[in-house]
């Protein structure tokens, strides 16, 4: 079964928010290093995937063009197979991936990137649901702490706890970097 893996949204727009903590960074960069590094030893091709939204403004981290649509600093370099701008939550709404994932043969996608509820849940619900395999790599996702509605703080580990619980075995097999990469082909 043939494997890719989608790295999506590893970009310094997010450096830019209020709610950015390179506490978590660091160690999310760790293993998302790992996954690139032993992705690409094993032939395994990355889709690099940025996120692209609101006005054409300087003040907007997330514009397409800007200077903050680049790889988050940090991020093992790699050539992707494919770079797309996706505008949704989903890498497979109005962008080319799921042609390309058809195109190539990919049965199985493993799933890393920023933020772990956002996009990274939304594409993996999205990718399971249109029939694909997914590994999601919570190591190697990053989110951040919120405010829930009530003014209660959810923690970073608790979104991903939660996000963890609602897509294992629904929506995807929950890996660790090694044991997504042992699965890929």
């Amino acid at each position: 079964m043939q494997t890719a893996l989608l790295m999506i949204d590893v970009q310094e727009s997010f450096t830019q928010r209020p709610y950015w903590s390179q506490t978590g960074a660091d160690v999310f960069l760790k293993h998302v290093n790992a996954l690139i590094d032993g992705a690409q030893a094993r032939g395994i091709p990355i889709v690099r995937v940025f996120h692209t939204d609101g006005p054409q403004a300087p003040t907007n981290p997330f514009a397409h063009g800007g200077e903050f649509v680049r790889p988050l600093t940090g991020l093992a370099p790699f050539e992707a197979a494919l770079t797309i701008e996706k505008h949704r939550h989903s890498a497979l709404v109005g962008t080319p991936l799921m042609n390309w994932l058809i195109e190539n043969g990919i049965r199985r996608v493993i799933v890393a990137g920023i933020r772990t509820e956002q996009c990274c849940e939304t594409t993996t619900r999205h990718a399971s649901d249109e029939g694909w395999d997914v590994d999601y790599v919570g190591d190697a996702t990053l989110t951040f702490d919120m405010k829930t509605p009530s003014g209660e703080t959810l923690t970073a580990a608790q979104i991903r706890e939660r996000t963890e619980t609602v897509l294992v075995h629904r929506f995807a097999e929950l890996a660790t970097v090694e044991e997504a990469l042992a699965r890929a082909r």
